[in-house]
């Protein structure tokens, strides 16, 4: 990792502080504004052109995996590219930007898109986009995505006008960033409620789950997987009800085998993404990425709320 340095003048003349130590801007606004603006151009040549080397620099983590997945599978069935491309626009930014020391370091853009069907109305929504950057010789990159309804981005807490992050193992809510997705997973195994509030991406995606597990001639398993290595690590702003809002990732296996004389339908999407022949059965890997707000320490019941999932099949394989 490269450390940045800052020279400040004091009456006693130059003081180096050491960006390892100090408590430091993740970016100015500028910077941000710009990140954004790089970010927008680079979707949209992949998107156009449905090339996944055009936005690699672009993105990371989660929403990098299914981003590039995506882009690898669309090059193979439409190896012309996009007919239907509009370019992405993302408007109205607003920057919520942590001190924090050391790297890496992140800011969340929270920006209206042109995507919305309904501006303004029921059908709104605003892309949150997180950007990380792993030290000063790297370029920003996004590693979350999530689409919400402008009544669910929270208020940030902030001090001395800067957005404050919540440590991976921070002790002040109801369940610590670092664990986040550990808990979902189990929850998604037994169904033991614990923390989590139910809703779509809670209970509605284990009934979900459950009703498409036994299909006449199709069973379904999953396998849930918590991620958080490298840029998949879990990143915590907190809101000013003394919670937070958390972005984490995780992983899983979709298994699918058909009865004797039968195959599983396979998509041309998820066809492009395959090794191996089905014969009976097919195995995607997923990532998934999720918006939770955390309720703080101490509360008892529902203390974690799945405002939002982001997911794409990243590799199939066939046996």
């Amino acid at each position: 990792m490269i450390g940045a340095t800052v020279l400040a003048l004091s009456a006693s003349g130059c003081v180096t502080v050491h960006g390892e130590q100090a408590l430091l801007p993740a970016a100015s606004p500028a910077e941000a504004a710009k990140a954004l603006e790089d970010f927008t151009d680079a979707y949209n040549k992949a998107d156009k052109a449905y090339d996944p080397a055009l936005d690699a620099d672009q993105v990371t983590g989660p929403l990098g995996e299914i981003n590039q997945a995506g882009l690898r599978s669309r090059q193979i069935t439409n190896p012309g590219g996009n007919p239907n491309h509009t370019p992405l626009e993302l408007t109205d930014a607003k920057f919520t930007i942590p001190r924090k020391a050391g790297w890496p370091r992140w800011f969340v853009a929270d920006t209206d898109s042109n995507r919305d069907t309904d501006k303004g109305g029921p059908g709104d929504t605003r892309w949150l986009l997180v950007f990380l950057r792993g030290s000063a010789a790297e370029p920003w990159e996004v590693a979350y995505l999530s689409i919400l309804s402008p009544d669910e981005v929270p208020a940030f807490r902030t001090e001395e006008g800067y957005a404050v992050p919540v440590a991976a193992d921070g002790p002040e809510l109801a369940v610590a960033p670092g664990r986040l997705g550990e808990r979902y997973v189990s929850f998604l195994k037994d169904g033991q409620q614990g923390p989590f509030a139910p809703g779509t991406h809670t209970t509605g995606w284990r009934s979900e789950r459950t009703k498409g597990a036994k299909r006449p001639g199709l069973a379904t398993q999953y396998v849930d997987q918590a991620e958080s290595r490298g840029d998949f690590a879990p990143l915590a702003l907190a809101t000013e009800d003394g919670g937070a809002l958390v972005f984490f990732a995780t992983r899983y296996f979709e298994r699918q085998t058909a009865a004797p004389g039968y195959r599983p339908k396979v998509s041309a999407e998820v066809r492009a993404l395959m090794t191996g022949e089905v014969k009976n059965t097919i195995t995607k890997r997923w990532v998934s990425s999720q918006a939770a707000l955390v309720k703080p320490a101490g509360t008892q019941a529902d203390g974690v709320e799945i405002l939002g999932r982001l997911q794409g099949v990243t590799a199939a394989e066939g046996s």
